[in-house]
């Protein structure tokens, strides 16, 4: 059981003040609730925060990928190569527009992808690399898109772990070394709009693909029509597309919480640093890396990698102690080619996937989110050392 009289410390959580809960009302009252101009100033607010000449703005990270996918002419008889060590949704896109995942591995330590995984998954099928930025720590992006261009690909970066975060001094997103990015805005991820996601691109042809894409395939353009049109109420249907609108409520409160992007990034970074000096010198803790001589993370994540077996103990054992404790820890990622699902459509041997199953082993999500105290993360560090018996 917890105690009461000290306050429960999640591993993620928004952080929303006055001037979100103004800009909401605002929205909630104006004559637009979804679709209208609140949509596009977010739009281009988040394009200008990445470097990107279009942001097309999503119901949720989930339908970012499939929108991207989708834009991209991504299908049947298409291979998507992912890391094996993301969240669900990567690959699931994939099966969305009927193309076949296909699981890169990862590095064990960091768990990104890398060329060295990728050179062993890529073919004459490879359609699209999809490099995931997992905890905010951008994956080596020149190295991918060569390999990827070597094999006729495309590659899509998701991000949902990284906005904020930068690749040789330039911000993920900017598509330096890719046709799309995708971003999540969940309340545990750097900046929210409750649930929401969207693509970054500066193609303009990918753009008006992935805007078509989020409403059921259809346009109201004229100069975009397949046919003559009898009147101002006329729209068509050129694609199969998806109700993927995001409503103006939303992205009133993501517009609030751009303002404040670059507070929370420096925040997360602070806290970052506060975790490393604590863990410093703790034989059989090790931060995942957050910084590079070519990126730095935005830490969606404080993510350690835990010799929980030199320890004496299991994960659940310690995850279970530090929330008996107030502290509250997740595990990202199962790898994704052990779930169920997958097991039954593709050829799955845990051999495949040595990086990644020795990542997922260690690795425990401590608290990361710009509300914690420099006190709380101290909490949190003296609560792990006990919880290990060290």
């Amino acid at each position: 059981m917890t105690n009461d009289s000290i306050p429960f410390l999640p591993y993620g959580r928004q952080s929303v003040d006055e001037a979100d809960v103004a800009a909401v009302v605002e929205a909630l009252r104006s004559d637009y609730l979804t679709t209208g101009p609140a949509v596009a100033a977010f739009e281009a607010k988040l394009a200008r925060a990445v470097g990107a000449e279009h942001a097309i703005a999503v119901s949720s990270g989930t339908m970012a990928l499939h929108a991207a996918y989708a834009a991209a002419g991504i299908g049947p008889g298409d291979e998507v190569v992912v890391p094996a060590t993301t969240f669900l949704a990567t690959a699931n896109a994939a099966v969305y527009v009927g193309a076949s995942p296909v699981f890169s591995d990862v590095d064990p330590d960091t768990g990104l992808m890398s060329a060295v995984h990728l050179e062993r998954r890529v073919g004459k099928q490879t359609r699209a690399i999809v490099p995931v930025h997992l905890n905010g720590m951008p994956c080596d992006l020149q190295a991918i898109a060569t390999c990827a261009e070597r094999v006729g690909a495309i590659v899509i970066e998701d991000a949902a772990h990284a906005l904020g975060a930068s690749y040789r001094d330039r911000p993920v997103g900017c598509g330096a070394h890719s046709r799309m990015t995708v971003l999540s805005f969940h309340p545990v991820k750097h900046i929210t709009t409750g649930e929401g996601g969207a693509v970054v691109t500066n193609d303009e042809a990918l753009a008006k693909r992935l805007r078509q894409f989020r409403n059921h395939g259809m346009t109201h353009e004229a100069t975009a029509f397949e046919e003559p049109s009898p009147g101002p109420w006329y729209y068509e249907q050129q694609s199969l597309g998806h109700n993927g609108r995001i409503t103006d409520i939303q992205c009133a409160l993501g517009s609030s919480q751009l303002d404040k992007l670059a507070g929370f990034i420096e925040r997360r970074r602070q806290i970052a640093a506060r975790y490393d000096l604590q863990l410093a010198g703790l034989t059989g803790i090790e931060p995942v890396i957050g910084t590079r001589s070519d990126a730095v993370s935005a830490y969606h994540l404080y993510a350690v990698l835990i010799d929980f077996e030199g320890f004496g103990v299991t994960r659940a054992q310690v995850m279970q102690r530090l929330r008996e404790r107030g502290i509250g820890t997740q595990v990202h990622y199962i790898p994704v080619p052990s779930q169920p699902y997958y097991r039954r459509i593709t050829a799955y041997d845990a051999g495949d996937y040595p990086g990644a199953v020795r990542y997922y082993q260690r690795e425990l999500s401590l608290p990361m989110y710009p509300a914690l105290s420099d006190s709380d993360v101290d909490r949190v560090v003296r609560e792990l050392r006990v919880s290990l018996g060290i």
